[in-house]
C-alpha cells in the first residue's frame, strides 16, 4: 500500500514537471517563431491583456507609498497640476468633456480615460505611476524631470477628475499662477522641459 501511494507521488510529480516543461518550451516557441503578433494595430489576447493588467495593478500597490501625495494640497498646487495634466496628458488620457487625441486610440494597451480610471486608484498610487512610469505601456517617469511636489499636483488633480465639471476642468486648466513671483510646475521641475508622451 506504501509502495503503491509513493509511485502515485511519484507519477504526479513527474507529469507536473513534465506539464512545467512542455509549458516553457510552448513559451520559447512563441518567443522564437514571431507567432504573437506585436502590432499596435491588433489587440492583446485575452489572457495577455488579464495577465497585463493584474501584474500592473499589484506591482504599483506592491510599491507605492500611500503617503506620498495623498494628503490634501494647496490650491496652487492643484492649478499647477491642472496645467500640467492639459500640456502633457489630455491627448492619451482625456479629461471632462474632452477626447484624448485620436492617434491614441492605436496605443497598445490604449491609454485609460482617467475620468473613469482615477476612481481605480489611491491617490498615493496615482503619484507612483506619475513618479515611475509604466513599462512597455508609452507611459513614461516624470520623476527624473519634475519634482515631488509638481507630481504631487498632478497625482491630485488626477484624482479629482472623476467629480470634475467640464467647466471646472477648463477653468483649471487656463488659470495662471496667482502671483508674479509664483513658480509653475506645469511645464516640469526646475525649468526643465517636460517628459514627451
Amino acid at each position: 500500500m506504501k509502495q503503491h501511494s509513493n509511485k502515485l507521488g511519484l507519477g504526479i510529480f513527474v507529469g507536473a514537471f513534465g506539464l512545467v516543461v512542455l509549458m516553457g518550451l510552448a513559451g520559447l516557441a512563441v518567443v522564437y517563431t514571431g507567432a504573437y503578433n506585436v502590432a499596435a494595430t491588433e489587440e492583446h489576447l485575452a489572457p495577455t491583456r488579464w495577465a497585463l493588467a493584474t501584474t500592473m495593478h499589484r506591482s504599483v500597490r506592491q510599491r507605492a507609498e500611500e503617503a506620498r501625495g495623498a494628503e490634501q494640497v494647496p490650491p496652487a498646487m492643484l492649478a499647477a497640476g491642472a496645467r500640467a495634466y492639459h500640456s502633457m496628458c489630455q491627448h492619451c488620457h482625456a479629461g471632462p468633456g474632452v477626447e484624448r487625441e485620436p492617434w491614441a486610440d492605436g496605443m497598445r494597451p490604449r491609454p485609460p480615460h482617467l475620468t473613469e480610471a482615477a476612481t481605480e486608484w489611491e491617490p498615493g498610487e496615482i503619484f507612483w505611476i506619475v513618479r515611475h512610469g509604466i513599462k512597455m505601456t508609452g507611459m513614461p517617469a516624470f520623476g527624473p524631470t519634475h519634482d515631488d511636489e509638481a507630481i504631487r499636483g498632478i497625482a491630485a488633480f488626477v484624482k479629482a477628475l472623476p467629480a470634475m465639471t467640464p467647466e471646472r476642468y477648463a477653468q483649471l486648466g487656463a488659470r495662471k499662477p496667482e502671483t508674479p513671483g509664483g513658480h509653475d510646475h506645469g511645464p516640469g521641475a526646475g525649468g526643465q522641459a517636460p517628459a514627451q508622451r
